[in-house]
């Protein structure tokens, strides 16, 4: 077992949504001076790359991992590109998003992922980078018992499989049967085939920790049946889906719905159970945990809080839990 490294995906390195991204250097400086945190999460654009090597330098926090999103079927010189600047800033994880549907309009089936999973797998090892296929809604794997299928599939074909564990797009939808509609995971979960619930024995997310497939993870607190973020829309005017939580209570007027510490239990519960299976299981490939509170549609647009502070005090939690753990085994 190898211990864990905490960081922080830079698009969190800001406070409310309205603020402007700050400089590179600022971004680094404010990560270093807060003390929590191991390395920034990042695939930065090609003309920001200089900076990324200078700043991750100068504060001693190295760019351990990095991301975007794909539509198979333009996704080569995409992935190249990506892990071309994942190589020049050290990453060796890159969080790989793919989209449900192909670039001429059809469902990207099983063995259309399980295709693009190993050349994306073959190609990042010539550059010394791992892609991590992520967890993600408006991704295949919105479709939570895909995973597990399409994971069976690449190790069937003698190749490992890893993810990025982003649990906050399972836990939101508990208890919400507008989500639960998606990809019909509502009939899914009626039948018992799947199981969200993190305290069941049976649950999704405990599957794919025990497969030994989570090798990365993002960290944004959510709650079960989360509250739409009434704050933000999308072009089409549908409300903000609401997968963020704050992590710690926000100050008054900052937050839209009362806050309960309580009602994160079950989102923290995925971060102990991953931690558990990491410190017991030798063949545990996981590595490290980024934080992601961010200020997109979905997630923090319009936030009064600070998405900065949420990921510090998010952080303190995990290296305390970290701890705790370590001392009871």
């Amino acid at each position: 077992m190898l211990d864990l490294k905490f960081g922080i995906q830079t698009n969190g390195i800001k406070h409310t949504y309205k603020d402007p991204m700050p400089d590179v250097e600022t971004r680094f400086r404010m990560v270093k001076e807060s003390g929590v945190f191991d390395y920034v999460d990042k695939t930065p654009e090609i003309s920001e790359v200089k900076d990324f090597k200078k700043y991750s330098q100068k504060y001693g926090l190295p760019v351990r991992a990095g991301g975007w999103f794909y539509e198979i079927g333009n996704h080569i010189d995409l992935l190249k590109n990506n892990f071309e600047i994942a190589r020049e800033l050290g990453s060796s994880i890159h969080n790989t998003q793919v989209l449900y549907t192909k670039s001429n309009g059809q469902l990207a089936t099983d063995l259309d992922i399980k295709d693009t999973y190993i050349e994306a797998y073959e190609l990042g090892s010539k550059y010394g980078v791992t892609p991590c296929f992520e967890i993600h809604v408006n991704m295949w794997s919105e479709d939570f018992l895909r995973v597990s299928r399409v994971g069976k599939l690449v190790e069937n074909d003698g190749v490992e499989f890893n993810i990025t564990l982003d649990h906050s797009h399972v836990i939101f939808k508990i208890n919400n049967p507008q989500e639960q509609k998606k990809f019909n995971i509502d009939k899914q979960i009626n039948s018992g085939k799947l199981v969200l619930d993190p305290f069941s024995e049976d649950n999704i997310v405990k599957e794919w920790i025990n497969f030994g497939w989570v090798k990365h993870c993002h960290a944004r607190s959510v709650i079960p049946n989360n509250p739409l973020n009434i704050y933000a829309k999308h072009p089409d005017g549908t409300i903000g889906r609401g997968i963020q939580y704050p992590f710690q209570k926000p100050k008054n007027n900052e937050y839209h719905e009362k806050w309960d510490v309580k009602l994160l239990e079950p989102w923290k519960e995925c971060i102990k159970t991953l931690m558990k299976y990491h410190l017991q299981d030798k063949t545990s490939k996981l590595r490290q945990i980024s934080t992601e509170f961010i200020p997109n549609t979905d997630y923090g647009e319009g936030c009064r809080y600070s998405l900065f502070e949420q990921g510090v005090e998010c952080t303190k939690w995990m290296r305390k839990t970290w701890k705790q753990i370590k001392e009871k085994f």
